[in-house]
Order: C-alpha cells, then structure tokens, then sequence
C-alpha cells in the first residue's frame, strides 16, 4: 500500500472547503426556511428507525426511500407517509436517487460493504451523507470516504451517537483532572449473548431482492439466508463480526477519551469457541493495543447471558448499568482515580483509591440520538464539521480492523501510520484493501 499524504486532513478544522469541481451542487444555497431534502439507502434494521426519525423532525422531508429488497416497499412507505404527511419515492437502484438534484442528503444504512462505494459516490454527486457505523468494510476504503468528503466539500456524520452525548464530553474533561491521575490502561467491553444462526444451505434469492445490487462491492457468492438480512455481520466478505458491528461504539468513545490516532502495536486472540453454526467470526475475542504509555484491551463474549447491554428502560433514567454484568462498558484506569463508563446513556461513576464511588454523572440515551441527526442537519446548512466527522470514527474503525486482521493472521502487528497498514508485513497488508466486482469498484483516485 502507498504512502499517502495525509497531513491536509489533519489540518483541516472548522469549515468543510467547498468542491472545486465545476457543476457539483452545493446546500449552501439553500435558504434558512426551506427542508432539507433527504433519502434513504437501506430500510431494513437500522436504516428503518433512521428514516423515520428524519421524517420526524419539521426541517426534514425524506423524499426516497432506497431498497434492494422491494418487498418492504408497501410497509416502509406507508411508516414514512403516517409520519411526515408525504409518501417517498421507492427505488432500488441509488444511482437513480443520487441523479436527482433536488436530493441534499444520503442516509446510509446500508450492510457495511455497502457504505464506502454509497458514501463516496453520494459525495461525487454533491450530497451530504449520515452513513452508519463502521466507516466500512476495510481500512483502505474507509480513508478514500476521508478523502471523498474533503475533496467534494461535503459533511460527511457517522452514526455514533455517543459523541452527541454531553456525559461523554463531561467524562473527557473529568479524567483530565487532576483528581483522576494519569491514564495508562483501558479496558473496553462488548459481550453480550447474541445466540446461534444455525446452518442453511445456499438457495436463490426471493422474488423482489436485487441480489446483485445488494452484494454490490463483495465478492460474487451464491445467496443463502444465513448471509443476507442482519446475519451478514458474521462472514468477512460483508463486515467483521461484533467488535466492527457493535463494539465499534465503544471503542470509538475510547480512542476519543485517550485523545490517540494510532496504536504502534497490535495483536489478538480468541476464536469460534462456542457456536457450531455458519458464522466466520470469533465468538470469543480479545485484542491488546500498545501505545506509548498506555495499552488498551478489547474483550469479547457473545455466548454469555449475564453480560448485557444497559436496558433501554433505564438509558434516560438517573440509573446505573450494574457495572459488572455491564457488557457495553469501558474502564478508564488513572493513577489516582478509576472510572467506569456505559456507552449510549449509560452514565459514568468514579472510584478514589479506596474503591469510594466519588462521583456519578448520569447520561441520556434518547436526546443525544435525535441530537446527532439535528447536529448533522445543522452542519448541513451551516458547513461546520459535525460531532462524528468520518475522519474521527474512521480512526476508531481502525483499530476494530486492526483486531480483526491481528487476529486472522495470529500475529503481533506493527501499524505504519503513514499508511495506515502494517511495517514489513505482506499477510497482514492483504487486509487492507480487497478486490471489487465491477461496477461496484471503490476508486482509487475519489
């Protein structure tokens, strides 16, 4: 992989710069009364939620919805028409969305080798873009959607919510203090028990599902159910397992709280101990990250019913998770002081040397989820660089690539910052990049 030159990146703060590109639309010229005119890629899971809490708000009108999979159609337009008054436009193909002028903004709630390529060519067509968590499918595709978005000029907001949350903010100040000590180890958590899939055999794909479309970037393989809907998150050639689908948020709020781009060192363990079934992920992982003066772990358990997110019923209540059955948690050790920290409003609570709970602040959960959609609107219009700008959390996917790679190779990795990859290392280096079905080709000049 090529060194690049990143050092434009770094340096840019505040204002996105504005496409250079002759005929690139531009939101600036929309006026302070008018609606955000706005569509979804992706209307399944994820995607189902965030189209209507756009709709929702009076700023916003989702004009598309965008789905391979046409047999939602009839269900998801009508949620969109109840809630905004307006029924959307229902396509399959995005480029027939990203061709209309008229469109400012691409939610992207697409699998995760859809979020790249999505991202990148919505930022070529002059729109805006919300793209969900993780940046992407590898490390070297999650850098162009960096340099797609500064060279076009657009906002570009991932969805992790916890950096619209004002206790994580509190949290970063707090173990700058004096009180708190020095940090030099961290432990992140993301167990919890998601249960077997099973093994079916491949088929072919329903009636009304684009299957080519939808493997779009991946390579060419047979359909099968155990791949498709949701389950995809447990075969490599789509996404990466739990650390990359949800233990992403963790690990984005602590790279945040420890204020590091890169780790020198990387290396993992762990395995599919527990499922017989047809995943391809560890189901049991852990991951250490040398820093200088400071290491960083990562511990994964999927099979385990104890450990738990925090509940939904008590993520906006002055509550805390039970901290040790807390399987979303991050431990922040300072040399004075300890915290424990839950993701997505779980509050945080710091212990003196004497294991004293000396102050809790507690989070919220449905604020800084409707907050980071009104941020990003905000910076639509305003042109400020939104809460999760793609540069922070593309840093923070790293390092769940980074475990995942330590992992398949079973090696202890050295990263090479400036390329983002590994120093001497061919094996591991064949992970940061993968090959692409045309058309659906991430290109290397964005």
């Amino acid at each position: 992989m090529k060194p690049m030159n990143r050092r434009e990146f770094f340096s840019r703060t505040g204002k996105v710069a504005v496409a250079a590109s002759a005929g690139v639309f531009s939101i600036n010229a929309l006026g302070a009364n008018e609606k955000v005119i706005a569509a979804s890629m992706g209307m399944l899971g994820r995607g189902r939620y965030l189209g209507e809490w756009f709709a929702q708000r009076d700023d916003v009108e989702l004009a598309y919805i965008c789905d391979v999979d046409s047999r939602i159609f009839k269900d998801r337009s009508k949620l969109i028409e109840d809630t905004q008054g307006k029924a959307p436009k229902c396509v399959q193909n995005i480029k027939e969305v990203l061709d209309d002028k008229d469109v400012d903004v691409i939610i992207n709630a697409t699998p995760d080798h859809w979020h790249a390529l999505g991202t990148i060519w919505a930022c070529q067509a002059g729109k805006d873009v919300y793209v969900e968590k993780p940046t992407s499918h590898n490390i070297w595709e999650s850098r162009k959607m960096v340099e797609a978005a500064r060279k076009y000029g657009r906002i570009v907001q991932v969805g992790a919510q916890n950096r619209s949350a004002p206790y994580c903010y509190k949290a970063f100040d707090y173990i700058r203090s004096e009180a708190f000590g020095s940090v030099h180890f961290v432990r992140v958590i993301n167990s919890k028990e998601r249960g077997p899939i099973g093994k079916k055999p491949d088929g072919e794909p329903p009636a009304g599902v684009d299957y080519d479309m939808w493997l779009g970037p991946a390579p060419n393989r047979p359909f099968n159910p155990n791949r498709f809907h949701y389950n995809w998150h447990w075969f490599w050639d789509f996404s990466g397992g739990d650390i990359i689908n949800d233990g992403v948020h963790q690990m984005d709020i602590a790279r945040w709280l420890i204020d590091k781009d890169y780790p020198k060192f990387v290396t993992s363990g762990g395995g599919k101990i527990f499922f017989d079934d047809d995943q391809e992920c560890p189901d049991t992982h852990s991951v250490i990250y040398d820093y200088d003066g400071l290491t960083m772990v990562f511990e994964e358990v999927l099979w385990a019913p104890y450990m738990r997110k925090t509940p939904m019923e008590i993520r906006d209540l002055d509550t805390l998770p039970n901290w040790p059955f807390s399987g979303t948690r991050i431990e922040i050790y300072g040399s004075k002081q300890f915290m424990m920290l839950g993701r997505h409003g779980g509050g945080w609570e710091v212990f003196d040397a004497d294991g004293k709970s000396v102050n809790v602040t507690h989070g919220e959960f449905t604020d800084a989820n409707h907050g980071h959609i009104g941020n990003f609107i905000d910076c639509v219009r305003s042109r400020e660089l939104p809460n999760a700008d793609i540069e922070k959390v593309h840093l923070s996917t790293l390092l769940c690539h980074y475990g995942n790679i330590a992992y398949r190779t079973g090696r202890r990795l050295q990263i090479d910052p400036a390329t983002e990859g590994f120093v001497n290392d061919d094996d591991a280096n064949r992970y940061v990049k993968r090959s692409y079905r045309e058309p659906y080709v991430v290109p290397e000049q964005v």
